[in-house]
């Protein structure tokens, strides 16, 4: 017998001012550091400078996104030397709309 996947609903549980505050604040922020920007099938993936700062930032960044967001999956490539960082962002359908639309990302 297969178990059934459940199925995540793309969106965010924060209210309209707490992601509008979120985007002023931590998601503006990172936008400002990302380097480049690829597109993925199911969402996209941003190169970052690899130093501990803003290692520290993706981090809390996707500690907190979890917790409104969980429908998105999250992946980090380090590379052992400190000269860069991929965050990668994917989700089921709709995620990839939602990160271009609501993340604005």
């Amino acid at each position: 017998m297969k178990t059934q996947e459940k199925i995540k609903e793309v969106t965010c549980k924060l209210t309209s001012p707490e992601l509008r505050k979120r985007k002023e604040e931590v998601i503006d922020s990172l936008k400002k550091k990302v380097l480049s920007r690829s597109e993925l099938p199911n969402g996209y993936k941003y190169k970052f400078d690899g130093n501990d700062a803003i290692l520290d930032e993706l981090v809390t960044f996707i500690k907190t996104e979890r917790l409104c967001c969980d429908f998105f999956d999250f992946n980090l490539d380090i590379t052992g030397d400190g000269r860069e960082i991929w965050l990668m962002i994917t989700g089921p359908d709709g995620a990839k709309d939602f990160i271009e639309k609501e993340l604005e990302l």
